[in-house]
Order: structure tokens, then C-alpha cells, then sequence
């Protein structure tokens, strides 16, 4: 076994326990936690894909803007007010498609070749990446952007109004 295989493993693991504390961890803050690991080992797969700019989105983008959005619509919005949600009536068929997924996950991995060679890599040079970035997908990147501030806006003046208000 080498050095990358263990490394692929245990990030896969990291994964894989992440995101099962993503959905079943009681604290909405702690799953976000929780989600910013597991988004940061997502990056760690793309580092080992040698996809080094990917793994910088990964970390820049959503394990730390989105994820810190995610933690300031958490903190500013009034969730300590409302009443606990436990396990419900769902929990049995969750866990039946739950199932369904890593048994159909489990038979596509052992039915392929895999480990197979990738053939040679293709590398993209950073100025052509950010020419098309800034001259092709400019509107969908700040539109995206601003929809996350309306959201954080939106979280914001929630949190400040009265009990009384409308």
C-alpha cells in the first residue's frame, strides 16, 4: 500500500464520519462544523487528484465563505427560540434509502476496474483558468454572490426585529 493510499483512506474516512455528523448531530451548529470538515476532506481528494486549484476553490469558496454563511445565518437568526425537533416518523425510511445508496454505491465500485492508470494528466495553466472565469462565467460567479448576501441580509434583519413585529 502506498503513502497515497493511505491518505485516500483516511480522508475517506474522515468523509464519511463527517458527514454522518452532519446529519445526525442535534446542534445545527455543530452539523455546520461538522460540514466544514467534511468539505475541507473533499479538498484533500482533489490534492490528491492533483487538482490543486480545485482543492483552493474548495476551501476558499465553500468550506469557508458558504460555511461561514451558513454559521452567521445560524448565530443572527432566532433558532434557540423555537422548539427542539427530534428523530421522526421518517427515520426508518431515511435509513432504507440510506441503505438503497450504499448498496448501489458499493456494487459500482466493486463491479469497475478500479484502480485504473488515468493516462496522462492535462494541465491547465492559471491565466487561461481566470481569463475564462472573468470573461465567460463573471455573471453567474457575482450573482451567486449576491444571493448569498441577500441571504445573510435576510438573516440579519430576522434576528433584529422585535417579538411584536410583523
Amino acid at each position: 500500500m502506498t503513502v497515497a493510499e493511505v491518505v485516500f483512506w483516511l480522508l475517506a474516512l474522515l468523509a464519511i464520519v463527517t458527514a454522518l455528523g452532519v446529519v445526525t448531530v442535534t446542534n445545527e451548529k455543530h452539523a455546520a462544523l461538522f460540514l466544514i470538515l467534511s468539505l475541507l476532506s473533499v479538498a484533500g481528494f482533489y490534492i490528491l487528484l492533483s487538482s490543486e486549484f480545485l482543492a483552493l476553490v474548495q476551501v476558499l469558496i465553500y468550506a469557508g465563505a458558504v460555511a461561514t454563511i451558513i454559521l452567521f445565518g445560524l448565530m443572527l437568526t432566532r433558532g434557540r427560540d423555537l422548539p427542539t425537533v427530534g428523530p421522526g416518523g421518517q427515520w426508518p425510511l431515511g435509513l432504507l434509502a440510506a441503505g438503497a445508496l450504499v448498496g448501489v454505491l458499493l456494487t459500482a465500485v466493486l463491479d469497475s476496474e478500479w484502480p485504473r492508470d488515468a493516462g496522462e494528466v492535462t494541465l491547465v495553466s492559471i491565466n487561461a483558468l481566470g481569463s475564462v472565469l472573468f470573461r465567460e462565467w463573471l455573471l453567474p460567479f457575482e450573482l451567486a454572490s449576491l444571493v448569498l448576501l441577500v441571504a445573510l441580509i435576510g438573516a440579519v434583519v430576522i434576528s433584529s426585529q422585535e417579538e411584536g413585529e410583523p
